[in-house]
Formats: structure tokens, C-alpha cells, sequence
């Protein structure tokens, strides 16, 4: 991200859920976001107790879970799209799986796929330092969360060790759509701003494209949407007719970033 930054741009980062409806959807997905513009792509590995996750997520987990998706056959498709798309996969999965394998083989199979960066929504800080270590032996990066709630000098370490970019959490909660953006998300940007030259990217509830170009005037270099994405590609009748209304926002998303 720190090219786009340079480059005076704004990062649009969509986020989906690996499996909902199948996986042959989540595959021409990637594809689809990576040609509507999409700069970074976060995937969502599904996990039976999404502490971090609202309604929308949630439920593509339940039906993802029920479908039979697991971790290998997520690294699976990882592994032949990411060669094909423009977009680095950032995985987004929960501490569970990864103890369960250890984290130098999850980090090993990260790498041997294709995927760039690691997200672990429910780590503390001060237990990122070994998963960042071994994570960089392997060339995945790191992406910590800091919160409206956490501490300023909290936000300070984390933003100090995230790697890639600083996912800055619009809202104290769980994941999903909201109709706008607190206002005190722009102090919050312009703090970080001043304690390090990482990029800020802000997500949960960002779902529109007047939520994005709000954001961006407070000075997110990053913008990163979830839910609204998610419910998109479950609303149509046919996995054809969700990837077309997924397709068709994250275009209109993209048109709103510089």
C-alpha cells in the first residue's frame, strides 16, 4: 500500500467470506473484484465462534461452514487465483485454527498459496510478536486492528508493529453495515497520522459509496467493505446473479476512491 500512498491513492480493500455460496463462486469472486479495482482483497477463512463478526458475516460462515469449507480447500483456490489476479489476498482468520496447525505451518502454507498478508482479528498485541516473527521468515505480513476504544497509547504500539497497513476499526463492535461514520473517526486518522507513516485503512460498516468518500476526506488512505459486499453476492437467486451485484457495487465503491 505504500506505493498507492505515494502514488496519491486510495486503497480499496473488499473483503469476502471463502465458501459462501461454494467455493467455485468465491473463485470467480476474487477475479471479479481484482478487475473492478480492487488493491488489496481480504478473505475470510470461516470459523464456528466469529467473535469479531456481525449478522452478515456470520451467516455466510454458518452456510460456508455447512457447505464443508475448510482451511485447505480455501488455501486451494488462494493457490490457483492468486497467480492470475493483480490483488494480493490478505487471510483473515481467527488464532484457533492457526494454534491448532502451528503457526509456522499455517504461515508456511500462507506463503506456499500465494497469499500475502495475515489478519487475526482475535490476537492481543502482546501476543503478535512471535506470529509476526515467524510470519516474516515466511514474506506474510502481519495487519493488527486498533479500535475507536483502544488506549492512544496502545494504538501507537500497534500502529509501530502492524505490517502492510494499520486497520483502523470505525466503530466499537462487530462487523456490518451502518448508514454513516463518526466523526470522531477523524481525530482518530489524523492521531494516527502523526505517530507513524504507515497507511490508515478504516473498515466495519462502511457500506456505500458516500461512507467512502467521507472516509477519504478525513484522510483514510485505505477503505475496506465487508458486509455490504457479502450481502450483495447472497442476494441474487443464482451464485451468477450475486457475483453480478457484488461486481456491480464494488465498481461503484472504487469510482468514489481518488
Amino acid at each position: 500500500m505504500k506505493e498507492l500512498k505515494d502514488q496519491g491513492r486510495v486503497a480499496f480493500i473488499p473483503f469476502l467470506v471463502a465458501g459462501d455460496p461454494d467455493l467455485e463462486t468465491t473463485e470467480e469472486a476474487l477475479k471479479r473484484l481484482d478487475a473492478a479495482g480492487a488493491d488489496v482483497i481480504e478473505l475470510g477463512i470461516p470459523y464456528s465462534d466469529p467473535l469479531a463478526d456481525g449478522p452478515t458475516i456470520q451467516s455466510a460462515s454458518t452456510r460456508s461452514l455447512a457447505k464443508g469449507t475448510t482451511v485447505d480447500k480455501v488455501l486451494d483456490i488462494v493457490r490457483r487465483v492468486s497467480s492470475q489476479i493483480r490483488a494480493p489476498i490478505v487471510i483473515f482468520l481467527y488464532f484457533n485454527p492457526i494454534l491448532y496447525r502451528t503457526i509456522d505451518k499455517m504461515c508456511q502454507q500462507l506463503a506456499d498459496c500465494g497469499a500475502k498478508g495475515l489478519l487475526v482479528p482475535d490476537i492481543a498485541l502482546e501476543e503478535t510478536g512471535q506470529v509476526r516473527d515467524v510470519a516474516s521468515k515466511y514474506g506474510i505480513e502481519l495487519v493488527l486492528l486498533s479500535t475507536p476504544t483502544t488506549r492512544p497509547e496502545r494504538a501507537e504500539a500497534i500502529a509501530k508493529v502492524t505490517q502492510g497497513f494499520l486497520y483502523l476499526v470505525s466503530v466499537a463492535g462487530v462487523t456490518g453495515q451502518r448508514t454513516s461514520m463518526e466523526s470522531r473517526l477523524e481525530g482518530l486518522i489524523a492521531h494516527l497520522h502523526s505517530v507513524t507513516d504507515k497507511s490508515i485503512a478504516v473498515g466495519f460498516g462502511v457500506s456505500g459509496p458516500s461512507q467512502v468518500k467521507q472516509l477519504v476526506e478525513w484522510g483514510a488512505e485505505g477503505v475496506i467493505v465487508g458486509s455490504a459486499l457479502v450481502k450483495a453476492l447472497a442476494s441474487g437467486d443464482s451464485p451468477a446473479e450475486g457475483l453480478q451485484a457484488m461486481e456491480q457495487l464494488a465498481k461503484e465503491l472504487r469510482s468514489a476512491m481518488p
